[in-house]
């Protein structure tokens, strides 16, 4: 009998052995620090164009030289984003003097731990207006770039804060109850579902552009290599820390699910990515949706909220 042809398998993603992106240009909010960092340094490896969104111009240029001390060659640059303004959202991306971006990774994300509650220039809680809003306004602007570009990706980070919590659709900005934690973990839930309900209209419209969500999972600093002088771990404080490595992991290794999803041609929109041992440390794989996150309804109303507020709607036709 003839020998049946044997069908190409998917190798499996090897985190250490990424594919080159050569020509490829991706904009990482965020990424001068933490785990936007190590997703510019990963990326930065691949051979693409990372061009790092990031408020401070002195902390970006001390990335940005981090970098190419470990990426001979690496093609990094900075353009300034605060995404709590909205006229700085216009400006960056006119900034990246671009025709076309192949992926964006909303990585920037602000946390505040204490009250006072915090407002931005526009009356907007300052983590909502950051986290959330920012990130819905600036795929408005960027969607024209990510258009241009077949199979571009829109990669959004959330976070395992947001797995216990649920939007209050009628106190979106925490103005008659702020508890920071909380307030925190429901911004990180509306980027998710967020990006979940962005999938359902870029396939509505037929777009080759996908939005794929991930979670880092859980990251210390102290399990962090040193990247002087972005980040520098102490000796003492990586031996104080290590038995949470059979736990959590470094935010290099946090960053595993944010470079898959923007590089792995397997990957899909809609899908979550995240860390392979019980969400919290590992290799990134595709897993189960949240319960909650699956809530169109919600999701539906937070994006007309979303509209509302910034007076922007991401639209890709």
């Amino acid at each position: 009998m003839p020998s049946t042809p044997s069908v190409p398998l998917t190798p499996p993603w090897d985190v250490h052995r990424l594919p080159s992106a050569a020509g490829k240009t991706f904009l990482v909010t965020g990424g001068n620090a933490g785990i936007g960092y190590f997703v510019a340094e990963q990326l930065a490896g691949t051979g693409a164009t990372v061009v790092l969104g990031s408020r401070d111009r002195a902390r970006a240029e001390a990335a940005i030289a981090s970098i190419g001390a470990r990426v001979p060659g690496a093609a990094v640059r900075h353009v300034p984003l605060d995404l709590a303004d909205p006229a700085s959202l216009r400006a960056c991306v006119d900034a990246l003097g671009l025709d076309r971006l192949d992926a964006v990774v909303h990585n920037a994300g602000v946390a505040l731990d204490h009250p006072p509650r915090r407002d931005t220039a526009d009356g907007h809680e300052l983590m909502f207006a950051t986290n959330h809003l920012g990130h819905f306004a600036l795929t408005h602007h960027l969607a024209p770039l990510l258009m241009a570009a077949p199979g571009s990706r829109i990669v959004t980070t959330g976070s395992f804060a947001a797995k216990s919590e649920r939007l209050d659709l009628d106190d979106l900005q925490s103005r008659h109850d702020y508890r920071p934690k909380r307030a925190y973990a429901r911004s990180k839930l509306a980027q998710m579902l967020f990006a979940l309900e962005l999938d359902r209209r870029l396939r509505a419209a037929d777009s080759t552009t996908l939005s794929v969500l991930v979670h880092p999972g859980g990251a210390l600093d102290s399990l962090t290599p040193s990247r002087p002088p972005v980040h520098v771990r102490t000796p003492g404080a990586r031996l104080s820390r290590l038995p949470l490595r059979l736990v959590v992991q470094g935010k290099d290794a946090a960053a595993w699910p944010a470079v898959r999803a923007v590089l792995d041609p397997a990957v899909r929109g809609g899908v979550m990515l995240g860390p392979r041992a019980f969400g919290l440390r590992g290799t990134p794989r595709i897993e189960p949706l949240w319960e909650h996150l699956a809530d169109t309804a919600t999701a539906a109303r937070l994006w007309a909220a979303s509209r509302d507020l910034t007076r922007l709607e991401p639209a890709f036709r």
